[in-house]
């Protein structure tokens, strides 16, 4: 799920810039990195694009854990120039590159670019960093559930149930067949996972919405990117959330899933 909010923030900040191409990915091993998202693009020179840490303007960007920009990348000197042929390839030629850091590890690159040479102004700059930042809450979020609530025996698979739990509910206010949406918010039941509380304690019960808004920030997603996935404003996602949260007696998103999930209101 973190591509899903890779690729949400890569679509924000396209929409809030007007940046021609943008794209990115996370480290595979730790040190390379593999461009898996693009939004804009009209070849596929980018894809797959290994980058290791100081060649290009993203593995300066990853050596140095900031920032980097260039104004016309065929001729930065401040660059090595490994990447020319696929950066030449899709005609870009001002680039930014914005570092995705959790807890002062470098885990991704996000990379916003046009293709004249034009300065890359301040307000471009500022919507790259946020998006940046949407990434790292969604990669600390998911983290914190990981190491707060350790995955069920049956592995990675486990995760793509909760994946399909979520998108399942995300549908199911959008059927306007009472009985199938009825049939499909069912099956949703059938995916969540047996409570883990005492027998006999009291029971938790959660809205419809509420349990959409846990589903879809279950993974890391943000606010705004929970909004745009549920056809919601993001203050009223908000309100739904700090709700569940309250009645699941906790202090932080990351709180509320693992008690959901302890619940077995959510996979």
């Amino acid at each position: 799920m973190e591509v899903v909010e890779m690729r949400a923030a890569l679509l924000r900040l396209r929409r809030a810039t007007g940046l021609q191409v943008v794209f990115g990915g996370l480290l595979q091993d730790g040190r390379r990195l593999r461009i898996a998202e693009l939004n804009g693009a009209v070849t596929p020179a980018l894809h797959g694009l290994a980058i290791s840490a100081g060649s290009g303007l993203g593995g300066k960007c990853l050596a140095l854990s900031r920032p980097c920009a260039v104004t016309d990348y065929p001729s930065a000197r401040h660059i090595t120039h490994e990447y020319d042929g696929p950066v030449s390839a899709e005609g870009l030629r001002s680039v930014i590159a914005v570092p995705v850091v959790v807890r002062r590890k470098v885990r991704g690159v996000l990379y916003g670019a046009l293709r004249d040479a034009l300065p890359l102004g301040e307000r471009v700059f500022d919507a790259a960093v946020a998006a940046a930042r949407d990434v790292e809450q969604a990669l600390a979020v998911r983290d914190e559930v990981r190491r707060h609530l350790p995955e069920p025996a049956a592995g990675p698979s486990w995760e793509e149930v909760r994946q399909a739990h979520g998108e399942l509910r995300e549908l199911a206010p959008r059927i306007e067949d009472p009985e199938l949406r009825g049939r499909l918010l069912a099956v949703c039941g059938r995916l969540e996972t047996a409570p883990t509380v005492a027998p006999g304690g009291p029971g938790v019960t959660l809205t419809p919405r509420e349990l959409d808004v846990l589903a879809a920030v279950a993974p890391g997603a943000t606010n705004a990117a929970a909004a745009e996935r549920l056809g919601l404003r993001p203050e009223t996602v908000k309100g739904y959330l700090r709700s569940a949260m309250r009645k699941l007696g906790a202090h932080t998103r990351m709180e509320a899933v693992v008690a959901a999930r302890r619940a077995g209101v959510l996979p």
